[in-house]
């Protein structure tokens, strides 16, 4: 395909898994979510204050969230679009959902389905309801077997990604298996989600995951959390038709950026050792990774980068030619010494946190919000803020810069 047949092709930056904390009518959705975490209060954030092109709201299969969506529909607040998705405002909403899946001699994971259409999410509703023991709840276990659910998701034009890969709870590489086709039919999937801890450096040791698109989500509890790692596509515009499209790289749709939060960052970066509360970073033995070196608890949770460096095939990681470059991503949240007055003055200023994390120049940062945050949020672009690794559900630090 010529360059020429491309210009129409734009950039858009997606997060793609954002939870719903509760439905418009108080009932809990994601026990451990916000309960500020509604429908629309997440394409408020998402198009108001994030500046985010398109999101993927997850937990669209619950009956209380689908009355929310007809709703706002009704009440012109938000449109279905003719490619696939709801139009709000700036912003395109994919409907998805999180389930858990169960092998019993493995162990169970999550993954992410997306459909098309509200009238699709319902009609899954309807199959899932008679192999769930509750469909109102976010990331519940589905009782039928992965590739039955591929097929099905299949049939109904939807995609279903493998959710936060390594992660050592729910993760399909990280707590059940260290092939995914013990788990899942690789043929109907297309892409995987990389979660907080890993980056596409780490993904490259394992062989099979050359050929998959990767897309580096927020997984957001809460609204601060939306777009903490997000994607740039490569659309004609946003839609879940063309999302599909970037998924499976066709005519010339593609995802052209990931952002990331450095690994270590994550809360799952390291080996943590429940009994003495030890991040294992430099202490960590492969050779018996379920005793702690410290104090020789068979108590630890394995860290994402310790599990892939003992399932991995490669000694040296390998990025194929579709890979995009994978972006360190510092959020605002995380910046030292970054108030709520300076972000407000700072939102005001430049619109969006889009705008102010990839647009907003020295000059002007400095002129809002004074040298030291500027020079903070201009290392965080660079990559050269310093950090400690996280472990155990407690996220990595950033060290003040002197």
């Amino acid at each position: 395909m010529s360059t020429a047949n491309l210009d129409h092709l734009q950039p858009y930056y997606g997060d793609f898994h954002i939870h719903i904390g509760r439905a418009g009518n108080g009932q809990s959705v994601k026990i451990s979510g916000s309960k500020n975490l509604t429908f629309e209060a997440i394409a408020k954030e998402a198009a108001e204050r994030k500046g985010i092109h398109m999101i993927g709201i997850i937990d669209c299969h619950s009956p209380s969230v689908q009355a929310d969506i007809e709703a706002c529909l009704r009440d012109g607040v938000m449109q279905e679009l003719a490619g696939g998705g709801i139009a709000y405002e700036n912003t395109v909403i994919l409907l998805g959902c999180e389930l858990e899946v169960a092998i019993p001699e493995l162990g169970a994971c999550h993954v992410l389905v997306y459909l098309r259409t509200l009238a699709d999410m319902k009609s899954f509703t309807l199959w899932m309801s008679r192999s769930m023991k509750n469909v109102q709840l976010s990331s519940q276990r589905l009782y039928v077997e992965p590739r039955s659910l591929q097929r099905e998701v299949a049939e109904r034009g939807g995609l279903l990604i493998p959710a936060h890969i390594f992660t050592p709870y729910k993760g399909l590489y990280g707590s059940m298996s260290d092939r995914m086709e013990r788990v899942l039919d690789p043929s109907l999937i297309f892409a995987v989600e990389l979660g907080l801890s890993a980056d596409t450096s780490m993904a490259g040791l394992l062989s099979e995951l050359d050929e998959f698109t990767f897309l580096t989500n927020s997984d957001a509890h809460s609204l601060s959390k939306i777009g903490r790692e997000y994607n740039v596509l490569l659309l004609d515009h946003p839609s879940y038709d063309e999302f599909v499209m970037a998924i499976q790289r066709k005519k010339g749709r593609r995802v052209v950026r990931n952002y990331g939060l450095d690994p270590r960052l994550g809360k799952y970066h390291r080996t943590f050792c429940r009994s003495c509360g030890s991040v294992l970073e430099e202490h960590f033995n492969h050779s018996t990774p379920h005793r702690c070196p410290l104090c020789g608890s068979l108590n630890p949770v394995q860290g994402v980068l310790d599990r892939i460096l003992s399932i991995a095939d490669r000694r040296e990681p390998v990025v194929p030619v579709h890979r995009p470059p994978y972006l360190v991503q510092v959020p605002l949240e995380f910046l030292p010494g970054l108030g709520k007055v300076t972000l407000k003055r700072l939102l005001a200023a430049f619109g969006s946190e889009m705008a102010i994390l990839h647009q907003a120049s020295e000059e002007e940062l400095t002129r809002t919000a004074g040298a030291a945050i500027a020079r903070h949020i201009l290392m965080a672009r660079r990559g050269t803020l310093q950090l400690s690794s996280g472990g155990g559900g407690v996220y990595g630090r950033i060290t003040k810069p002197s």
